[in-house]
């Protein structure tokens, strides 16, 4: 079973030596990595080809993240697709041959999903959060609930089914979508309990109080958009006991 890792990167110097071992390091070599660099003017792309393996690289000017990624989808070939930006790195070497075991398994099996820890940008040792997910349940997302975006792996047959990022959010077009995919079209999932990314903290979505407002005022705009009821105090107060939470957790 062949698996697509999608990269999405943008002057990417100090981080995607990272991303890139740890996809070399896998124990499956059963992987198809397509890296969409946004014309990065640092030494990315010199990084990049000196990694010894095969690779689709595409390094141009993109409309943001979510178009980079749509472009990725568009070229995989993979049965099974996921995404590992360039601040990310996964935790072990197993985690790919877990993922095709999981899908093996049960031919019904449309998408998976398991455990993130955020860690310090230069310390990777560190965590400073720990991102633990559940089985999903419906209205679990008017909760503020969401799985990891960068575990979350999908049939890329379901992408095709049903659709790829909506361009209209800027930064939590990947909540919309795997919304619309296990509250909407209720596509068969599993929750994995274990650690399967590591990302360093300062991405898009939490490096500042801004970005933060914008992506949850975008998710409250995609549980209206797909029809699901939810109460905006309610929302913000359990996304922020969630969270909070998190910041005590530790992996088992």
């Amino acid at each position: 079973m062949k698996i697509s890792i999608i990269t999405v990167c943008y002057n990417s110097e100090k981080t995607i030596g990272n991303t890139l071992e740890s996809i070399f390091n896998q124990s499956s070599k059963e992987i198809e990595h397509i890296i969409i660099d946004g014309l990065s003017t640092d030494n990315t792309l010199s990084i990049i080809s000196k990694f010894p393996y095969k690779k689709k690289v595409i390094s141009e000017v993109d409309k943001g993240i979510y178009d980079a990624m749509n472009k990725g989808i568009q070229i995989a070939s993979g049965d099974i697709i996921g995404f590992l930006n360039s601040d990310d790195f996964y935790a072990n070497n197993k985690v790919i041959s877990k993922v095709a075991r999981e899908f093996e398994k049960d031919p019904l099996l449309d998408a998976c999903y398991a455990d993130l820890i955020y860690v310090d940008q230069l310390n990777t040792s560190k965590t400073i959060r720990y991102m633990k997910s559940s089985k999903f349940k419906e209205g679990l997302f008017s909760k503020g609930w969401c799985p990891p975006h960068p575990t979350f792996f999908v049939r890329r047959s379901v992408y095709e089914r049903l659709g790829k990022f909506d361009l209209n959010y800027l930064i939590a077009s990947d909540v919309d979508l795997m919304m619309r995919f296990l509250e909407k079209y209720k596509v068969k999932s599993k929750y994995i309990s274990e650690v399967w990314v590591k990302m360093r903290m300062g991405g898009t979505t939490n490096k500042n109080l801004k970005n933060i407002w914008l992506q949850n005022k975008e998710i409250l705009h995609s549980l209206n958009k797909n029809n699901l009821s939810v109460n905006c105090l309610k929302f913000l107060i359990h996304k922020f006991i969630s969270r909070t939470l998190q910041l005590f957790k530790r992996p088992s």
